[in-house]
């Protein structure tokens, strides 16, 4: 496949708008074109270990789960490991792709996967996503009505204010005179200058109406996921589940105050990877994540709240295997997808 066509075909499958702001996923590094893709390679982490190993099997795309490229490189040289990432990649004529964030929103995605730990669920997204682009720009929308006498001036002074979208204009009677309505959609910073506009004239700010324009929620996309199990298991067994599906001999318990190995299980949040800011304030008997600060964890069990930490990139890695496949019937058997074989946690029990 052309690698721009792969590039639209693996938005598809996980549109980069469901990631977070803070993240940098996409393509992140692309060879001069055409560039064909034979070989999609796929990783969790793109080490310079992983990147011979790519370079040897002759991958053309290097899907990295996390970006290897974060913050801003000022420079390409051989000086830092991920300098030397981006010209081992450009040499050997290999695009690195990074999803990240957007694969954990998707239903389809990383903690989909995780949710499997626990056995037969149900699960809800704990921070929902919304859609991109409904309904408008804007966060709200502000409509009044104007006589003909002032609507010159007043729309003169409104284009004036930044961050205005969508201004319309359609004829209005009111209380039996003909008027025009005018509405608009803005930022919260302008509605305040608009506000402050139609305030000088009482007859226009008395028929003002401001709407808050709320994007729908995409129905099970978000971050994070509370999961409820069909039957109460104790802690115990929850915990040989994960490490079978994580397939580690070990992982780290903080059990909840009052609670113990043996206390029933029904609902537990999770989030791959760093899991503190998406898991905080969320009621449930666990927390399954990679990790999480001291203190989170000390909160979480004054709650009465187990935690179950297994190192941040072991709650992601083992969803390439079944991404590969899923990936493989979303792009239709067109190319070779192969899982690295070197990618792995940086910590190991001593």
């Amino acid at each position: 496949m052309n690698l721009r066509e792969l590039v639209s075909a693996l938005n598809d499958f996980a549109p980069l708008s469901l990631a977070e702001s803070w993240d940098n996923v996409g393509l992140l590094v692309e060879p001069s074109p055409p560039h064909t893709v034979n070989t999609l390679f796929l990783t969790n982490d793109l080490t310079e270990e992983v990147m011979e190993e790519a370079v040897q099997k002759k991958a053309d795309l290097i899907l990295s789960y996390h970006p290897p490229i974060f913050a801003p490189l000022k420079r390409v040289t051989w000086q830092s490991w991920k300098e030397r990432l981006v010209v081992r990649a450009l040499e050997h004529r290999v695009a690195i792709y990074s999803p990240h964030t957007a694969y954990d929103a998707v239903p389809h995605g990383v903690n989909n996967w995780l949710t499997k730990a626990l056995g037969a669920c149900t699960s809800i997204p704990l921070h929902p996503s919304t859609a991109p682009s409904y309904p408008a720009e804007g966060t709200y929308r502000v409509e009044f009505c104007t006589d003909t006498e002032h609507l010159d001036t007043v729309l003169s002074n409104i284009k004036d204010i930044q961050e205005i979208f969508c201004l319309t204009t359609f004829p209005a009677r009111v209380e039996g005179e003909e008027q025009t309505r005018v509405s608009l959609n803005c930022s919260q910073k302008a509605l305040l200058e608009v506000v402050a506009l139609l305030s000088q004239n009482s007859l226009l700010y008395h028929k003002t109406e401001i709407l808050l324009l709320q994007k729908p929620l995409l129905p099970h996309t978000g971050m994070g996921r509370l999961c409820t199990l069909s039957d109460p298991v104790s802690l115990s067994d929850i915990i040989e589940r994960i490490k079978h599906h994580l397939q580690l001999p070990h992982i780290r318990i903080a059990v909840g105050m009052g609670r113990t190995r043996e206390s029933p299980v029904k609902t537990a949040a999770l989030c791959a990877g760093s899991g503190s800011s998406v898991l905080k304030g969320t009621k449930a008997d666990l927390y399954l994540t990679g990790e999480m600060s001291h203190h989170d964890v000390l909160d979480a069990v004054s709650n009465g709240i187990s935690v179950v930490l297994c190192e941040h990139s072991n709650t992601e890695r083992g969803f390439l295997l079944e991404l590969r496949d899923t990936l493989a019937i979303h792009l239709q058997n067109k190319i070779n997808i192969i899982v690295s074989e070197k990618d792995r946690d940086p910590f190991q029990v001593a």
